[in-house]
C-alpha cells in the first residue's frame, strides 16, 4: 500500500499539542470536534453530499472517525479510509461497529463506480499528488456521484499581534511547512481538470477570540518557525508571550477560513 503522507503529518499535528499517548490524542481530537465552528462546517459538508439510505459514502483521511460516525446516521453505508493503522485503531475504539479500512487516497478499495459520495477534510493539503487522488475519486464515484473537499489555504489565516511583521513571518513559516499550502484556492481548477462538473467553492471563516480554543496550537506554530530558521527562539518566545497575554486580557483574535469545494461526476 502506498503511503500518501497523511498518517505521519496528521499524527504529528495531534501529538504536538497532546503528547504521544493515545488517550491524550483522542481527548484532543474529541475536544476539537465539538467546537461550534467545526460542527457547523462538518454539517455543511454533509448537506452538500446529500446522502440518503441507499448511498455508500467514503470519508478519505478519516482520522479519528468522527465524521464517519455522523455520516453513518445519514447514509446507507459509511466507510472511513486512512493510511495510518494507528488512526484506524483509534477510530474503531471510538466507534465500534463502524467500518474503517487502511488504504491510500491513490488506491481506494472500491470497484469502479461503486461509491455514491466522497468526502475528504484537511487531507489534500498533505498529498504529494492531489491530481492523482482526484483521478482515483473520479474512478470510484458512480455517475452523478458527489464529492466534497474541505481544506485550509495556509496563507489565509490571521492572528492579531503587537508585532505584526513578526507574526506574519511566523505564520508564513507555518504555511511554507505545508506540502499543498494553497490547496484551498486550487480546488476548483483541480476538480475541473479531473472531469467533474457543477464545481463550486464556499469559504467559511471561523473567528476565534477564546485563546483556550487555539492556545494549545500556538506553541506548535512558533516551534515550526524556529525549526525552519524563520525566527530566533527569543522572537518566538516574545510572540508566544504576547499571545498568552492577549488571551488573559480578552484580546486574542484569530481567523481561520475553510474552503469547501463540491462537485459531481457527470451522469445520472
Amino acid at each position: 500500500m502506498a503511503d500518501d503522507g497523511i498518517s505521519k503529518i496528521k499524527i504529528q499535528s495531534f501529538t504536538a499539542v497532546r503528547g504521544n499517548d493515545a488517550a491524550g490524542m483522542v481527548q484532543w481530537i474529541s475536544r476539537i470536534e465539538r467546537f461550534p465552528e467545526a460542527v457547523r462546517i462538518r454539517n455543511r459538508s454533509y448537506e452538500l453530499l446529500a446522502v440518503g439510505p441507499d448511498d455508500l459514502v467514503v470519508d478519505v483521511g478519516c482520522g479519528a472517525g468522527g465524521a464517519v460516525d455522523e455520516l453513518a446516521e445519514r447514509a446507507g453505508t459509511a466507510i472511513g479510509i486512512d493510511t495510518s493503522e494507528q488512526m484506524i485503531e483509534v477510530s474503531r475504539r471510538r466507534f465500534p461497529g463502524r467500518d474503517f479500512r487502511c488504504a491510500s487516497a491513490y488506491e481506494l478499495p472500491f470497484a469502479d463506480g461503486a461509491v455514491s459520495a466522497y468526502r475528504a477534510e484537511r487531507v489534500f493539503q498533505h498529498l504529494e499528488r492531489p491530481a492523482d487522488a482526484l483521478t482515483e475519486a473520479y474512478r470510484v464515484l458512480a455517475p452523478g456521484g458527489r464529492i466534497v473537499l474541505l481544506d485550509q489555504d495556509y496563507d489565509s489565516p490571521t492572528i492579531d499581534a503587537d508585532d505584526l511583521a513578526l507574526c506574519r513571518t511566523i505564520l508564513r513559516a507555518q504555511s511554507d511547512a505545508i506540502r499543498q499550502r494553497w490547496i484551498g484556492r486550487q480546488y476548483r481548477g483541480l476538480l475541473l481538470d479531473a472531469g467533474f462538473v457543477d464545481v463550486a467553492v464556499e469559504v467559511n471563516t471561523s473567528v476565534y477570540t477564546d485563546y483556550q480554543k487555539l492556545g494549545p496550537m500556538i506553541p506548535a506554530i512558533a516551534a515550526a518557525a524556529v525549526e525552519q530558521g524563520a525566527v530566533r527562539q527569543e522572537q518566538a518566545d516574545a510572540w508566544l508571550a504576547d499571545q498568552h497575554q492577549r488571551g488573559e486580557q480578552d484580546r486574542f483574535f484569530a481567523t481561520m477560513p475553510i474552503f469547501t469545494a463540491f462537485a459531481r461526476k457527470p451522469g445520472t
